[in-house]
């Protein structure tokens, strides 16, 4: 046990996990035989992901529409915004087994270092957190999605602006938006910090740079009609699923039909109930429960969450585990999303379970909406600062 702990406190231990997994998955992904996607014939390479990334960048500059199919370089299509594309220029330049290496590197550090850079918790609950979503983690690279940014660029705006570095904090947030809208509930967490004026010209100014920052590749007619085509895509895409989401879970549990905004935006109320509380503002663990209610709101009320997307709500999941009181409702709760969030999947559950139950019944979603739920209840009867994460807020008022 002594052995184990001291692995996890090692962040060069954790890091060479965490590189070996990236590294591993990347040449999993590379070598694959290729696949073909649903009536499709047509087999395509098995990080089919990586090349809808890269071919968006090589279609800005060949002044291409961004949101239509291309059947004859890869199946599925490109649902992120210009910036995105031209962002993926950095590794599109490489030959695919480089540049498939280094963005699955680059999103496992960036979800790492976004770890280990929050403040308030020693390093032995960090190297933990690593290993709780460290199987959500090699899903979402197995998959070369973008997803472990996401959730990294939100756990570094919250460290960020734990530490007052606004200007920092706000590309973080500002560029998860420009990578998958639903980013933009983590502007939630403005609310808790001083000097909100400067919060908002950051903000603004971030968001006028990366709308235009496309322009190095493309005209601005070019630019106007690639954010039309991207928002019509995202218009008719909502409404195409339920994904593995609360919608998707009414649905399956009790057949019900629902409106995927309303049921949104009664989430977003709940959410906003429980920051009425004003005066635990000052609260560092109010607030890292709200940052972690934030990364389970964007997965679990997502109609388009799919299962390498749950990278982003077990960061929360583990994150309210660290924070919270192990009690045995915590710690069950806790299991429950370890077991049938992290684990049903994988070939560990018989694949009669996953067909019968798992997938049928939304068993991944199910306890992330139960640990969201909780949140919500800790963060509406919070009376006092976990010990192991106390203390005095010195340049609050700054």
């Amino acid at each position: 046990m002594n052995f184990i702990i001291k692995a996890i406190s090692n962040f060069k231990v954790i890091i060479a996990i965490v590189l070996l997994f990236a590294i591993a998955d990347s040449f999993q992904s590379y070598f694959h035989k290729k696949n073909s996607f649903a009536e499709s014939t047509r087999k395509y390479t098995s990080y089919n992901n990586y090349i809808i990334f890269e071919q968006s960048f090589n279609h800005l500059t060949e002044k291409k529409d961004l949101y239509q199919l291309y059947p004859e370089e890869h199946w599925d299509l490109f649902k992120y915004s210009p910036t995105f594309a031209l962002f993926f220029g950095i590794f599109a330049v490489f030959p695919d087994f480089i540049g498939l290496n280094l963005w699955n590197i680059f999103n496992a550090l960036i979800l790492l270092f976004a770890i280990y850079y929050l403040p308030k918790l020693n390093i032995t609950q960090k190297g933990l957190i690593i290993i709780i979503i460290l199987i959500e983690l090699t899903t979402t690279m197995l998959n070369e999605q973008s997803n472990a940014l996401i959730a990294g660029l939100l756990i570094f705006t919250f460290g960020l602006l734990e530490k007052r570095y606004y200007l920092a904090a706000t590309f973080c947030i500002v560029f998860s938006v420009f990578i998958k809208i639903f980013g933009i509930v983590g502007f939630a967490l403005l609310l808790f910090y001083p000097q909100k004026w400067k919060l908002a010209l950051y903000t603004i100014g971030w968001s006028i740079a990366l709308f235009i920052v496309p322009l190095i590749l493309v005209d601005f007619n070019q630019l106007k009609f690639l954010y039309i085509s991207w928002g019509y895509l995202l218009a008719n895409d909502l409404s195409s699923s339920y994904g593995l989401s609360v919608m998707g879970w009414l649905h399956s549990w009790f057949g019900a039909d629902v409106n995927k905004l309303l049921v949104a935006i009664s989430g977003i109320i709940l959410l906003l109930i429980a920051l009425l509380r004003i005066r635990l503002y000052k609260n560092y663990t109010f607030r890292l429960l709200t940052l972690s209610s934030i990364l389970l709101y964007i997965v679990i009320f997502n109609p388009k969450a799919e299962s390498p997307t749950f990278i982003i709500a077990m960061s929360g999941v583990a994150l309210w585990f660290i924070a919270s009181d192990k009690n045995a409702l915590n710690i069950f709760l806790f299991v429950c999303a370890f077991v049938f969030t992290s684990l049903s999947p994988t070939d560990i559950f018989p694949k009669f379970l996953r067909d019968d139950f798992v997938t049928p019944y939304f068993l991944k979603v199910f306890p992330c909406i139960l640990v969201w739920v909780k949140i919500l209840y800790d963060m509406s009867v919070y009376r006092k600062e976990t010990p192991k994460l106390e203390t005095s807020d010195e340049k609050w008022n700054k």
